[in-house]
């Protein structure tokens, strides 16, 4: 049995192999964790380089983006928004204050060094109320959609826990194998230790 298992062991390939899956298993979990701790804990405040990431409540844009899709904005001078773009604001009247929106640009102005803009979702009949730059947290330039696809997924709880906490049992049972198999490759060496020094004593 221990032959079969240092065998394993000392397979190159299935090294390989179990390193990419036990980094890919780790970068995965890491990601999900920081996102769903950001999102929240922090109410979208923290911003890397300009770019932030949200997560889609409602279906007030589909069918181009659907509830909880995940989207990556990015930090642009008013002057660079156009009719048609993806813009993320904080409403500050009526039903939208303080509400992260994410909806389409139907109309901007310049006024003097100010911007009117006004938006709309796309499933929706009625317009948003019009906001300023002042308002706008950013475009939208990505939809992730692996993300996308995981966050739909943890909506369910009985995902959720079996997305994050399987693989954390299985980095776990890893460690420990790996420990197992470690201290049995001590073991080997002791006894081979021991053996040496018996035949030599047997010399002697």
């Amino acid at each position: 049995m221990k032959e079969k298992i240092q065998k394993l062991k000392n397979n190159k390939i299935l090294k390989i192999i179990g390193n990419i899956l036990y980094a890919i298993i780790f970068i995965i979990v890491l990601f999900i964790l920081i996102i769903a701790i950001l999102q929240r804990t922090t109410n979208n405040e923290i911003t890397l380089f300009g770019y932030r990431i949200f997560v889609v409540a409602t279906g007030s844009m589909t069918p181009k983006y659907e509830v909880g899709d995940v989207l990556v904005s990015k930090e642009v001078d008013p002057a660079t928004i156009q009719v048609g773009d993806d813009i993320v604001y904080k409403g500050k009247e009526g039903s939208f204050k303080d509400k992260i929106v994410t909806h389409q640009v139907i109309m901007i102005e310049k006024e003097n060094e100010n911007y009117r803009i006004q938006t709309k979702g796309i499933a929706n009949t009625k317009e948003d109320p019009e906001i300023t730059q002042n308002e706008v947290i950013g475009k939208v330039i990505y939809k992730m959609g692996v993300l996308s696809l995981l966050q739909r997924a943890m909506s369910n709880n009985y995902v959720f826990y079996f997305v994050v906490f399987v693989p954390i049992v299985l980095l776990t049972f890893r460690q420990i194998l790996k420990s197992r198999l470690d201290d049995d490759d001590e073991e080997d060496e002791e006894e081979k230790d021991d053996d040496k020094n018996n035949d030599k004593a047997k010399k002697e």
